[in-house]
């Protein structure tokens, strides 16, 4: 069983910027799928950004430019930069560890981080 648990969320200004968190449990950090996920109230979680194993990112079309996400194997950690942000940014944010092959199928959630922008 993989742990996962975000940080740094709060409240900040528009305009502003934070740096979420996301540590994971285990040996196999480095196998994982990691992505950053929101939900806002009334709507669907939907992926704000996510990272492979070499290190390649995705990002939604309404972050990218002003987001990035990055990982550090050593540490289990992947961090969400996040700047320039605007009200409607402010939502639960959610990390999520991922790995599927053809005999693994595994799915591990945090309990997530609030990140509220508002003047």
């Amino acid at each position: 069983q993989v742990q996962v648990v975000e940080s740094g969320g709060g409240l900040v200004q528009p305009g502003g910027s934070l740096r979420l968190s996301c540590a994971a449990s285990g040996s196999s950090f480095r196998s994982y799928v990691m992505g950053w996920y929101r939900q806002s109230p009334g709507k669907q979680r939907e992926l704000v950004a996510s990272i492979n194993s070499v290190r390649t990112t995705t990002y939604a079309d309404s972050v990218k430019g002003r987001f990035t996400l990055s990982r550090d194997n050593a540490k289990n950690t992947v961090y969400l930069q996040m700047n320039g942000l605007k009200p409607e940014d402010t939502a639960v944010y959610y990390c999520n560890a991922a790995r599927h092959t053809m005999t693994i199928n595994e799915n591990y959630w945090g309990p997530g981080t609030q990140v509220t922008v508002s003047s």
